[in-house]
């Protein structure tokens, strides 16, 4: 039995909604001096840098990008830590991640920030499929797609022509 994949998102339409995002980033961020972009483990990791090069690109505020590190695969056992100690401290924090299904790795990766003394917590998305099991809605989406449980999204993001495909 061979597996169909659908096309949902081409290299251009990736880069068109990473765009709007940033825009609407620096909207609503526009009087910060500093945003930390906080990319999940894998393409949520690489979603985050090239969201912060885009804001880099439009804008005059500074940017940081870090990783927050978890096994996706068993987030409630693993431990959760962030890939350095940098100052948090009356911060705007963007949590991103490349696909938001139950919410419930996006709820484990807000975990090393919950004693920190941070301004703002904002969530990015480039694909939510809207399986809501746990409390986390994201303030920047790239893309609302309505799929069944048994379906899968794959992001690609490290390959010349990313993608975004669904089977």
């Amino acid at each position: 039995m061979t597996e169909t994949k659908a096309l949902v998102l081409n290299h251009k339409q990736i880069k068109q909604k990473i765009t709007r995002m940033a825009y609407e980033v620096y909207e609503r961020n526009a009087f910060e001096n500093e945003i930390i972009f906080a990319g999940i483990t894998g393409m949520g990791f690489i979603l985050a840098g090239f969201l912060a090069k885009c804001l880099k690109d439009i804008s005059p505020l500074d940017v940081k990008v870090i990783e927050i590190h978890l096994d996706k695969a068993d987030v409630n056992r693993g431990e959760v830590a962030l890939s350095e100690n940098t100052d948090l401290n009356n911060k705007c924090v963007l949590v991103v991640d490349d696909v938001l299904n139950t919410g419930k790795t996006l709820v484990y990766a807000l975990k090393p920030f919950l004693d920190l003394p941070i301004k703002k917590m904002e969530v990015a998305v480039l694909v939510n499929r809207s399986h809501k099991l746990f409390p986390v809605t994201p303030d920047y989406t790239g893309l609302e797609l309505a799929t069944t449980l048994n379906e899968h999204i794959t992001v690609d993001l490290t390959s010349e022509n990313h993608s975004v495909h669904l089977h």
